[in-house]
């Protein structure tokens, strides 16, 4: 068992069904599976703004049209920000430039999605990236097994486009229960060769409906070996969506965590999560 602390950090008015953030120099970029936005919130001065990643950019958009942003990942120049494919209309990808705050670019990830359920046997109706971690030239993508197989999967992506001449890897884990349920991957992040991720309990058999929330744990897997190194139970009623990393020593790794609250309430709440080595 793992030693932790978990503690609420802060609350943020004005972004509802946080999914993906990344954390630098006291500053949080935030999406929201449920927003056409991306957003930057300064923690010292509480100061919100947000950019528009879509036409027509709403913060509350219905279920059946938004793009279903759930995933983030990060290089030293964009974030790309990937919609889940959970539905024929959420197979985008947009790159969003940090320095002029504007999304540059859209790919069609269609091809790649009808690839790995192809490449990992999944039903189209059981397909749901949620979370993807980036090096160099190799894609992370977590397929979180909330469908009818419960099929958990990391997608090892290798290629210099996502549209085409990519080459694909796939290895299945299984997850621990949560009063019964499985969990099921939510966000990861890449740390040297571990992959940390986020894994929630949901009582449902749906990636498009949602169900009793029963809780979440952290683990990581070794990158090199494709094991899974430890899990963590860190709740029993929290939905954790979004993992960042905030600080590191040599004994101890703090994470930066967002909740998927699953409703139209535009409040997200931010919660800090200490692992001690």
């Amino acid at each position: 068992m793992q030693k932790f602390t978990l503690e609420l950090l802060f609350q943020i008015i004005g972004i509802g069904s946080a999914s993906g953030l990344f954390y630098k120099d006291d500053s949080v970029s935030v999406i929201g599976d449920n927003s056409g936005f991306l957003y930057d919130y300064q923690i010292g001065t509480k100061d919100l703004r947000s950019y528009s990643l879509i036409p027509n950019a709403a913060a509350n958009i219905p279920k059946k049209q938004k793009p279903d942003f759930e995933a983030m990942a990060s290089d030293n120049d964009n974030f790309y920000i990937f919609g889940s494919g959970s539905t024929e209309n959420r197979n985008k990808m947009v790159q969003f430039d940090k320095i002029s705050k504007t999304a540059v670019k859209t790919t069609d990830l269609t091809d790649l999605y009808l690839s790995m359920q192809s490449f990992g046997n999944i039903k189209p109706e059981d397909f749901n990236i949620e979370g993807v971690a980036l090096s160099g030239e190799t894609w992370y993508f977590l397929q979180r097994g909330n469908g009818s197989k419960g099929k958990n999967i990391l997608f090892t992506v290798d290629g210099k486009t996502l549209e085409n001449g990519f080459t694909i890897l796939s290895n299945d884990f299984k997850l621990p229960q949560i009063k019964g349920v499985r969990t099921s991957f939510t966000d990861a992040l890449l740390i040297d060769n571990h992959l940390y991720f986020l894994a929630a309990a949901e009582d449902s058999k749906s990636t498009y409906e949602d169900g009793e929330v029963l809780g979440s744990v952290i683990g990581s897997i070794n990158i090199e070996t494709m094991k899974i190194q430890f899990t963590q139970q860190i709740s029993d009623k929290h939905k954790f969506e979004g993992l960042a990393l905030y600080s590191k020593t040599d004994t101890e790794i703090t994470f930066l965590l967002c909740e998927d609250n699953d409703t139209d309430m535009q409040q997200s709440d931010f919660y800090k999560l200490t692992l001690k080595k």
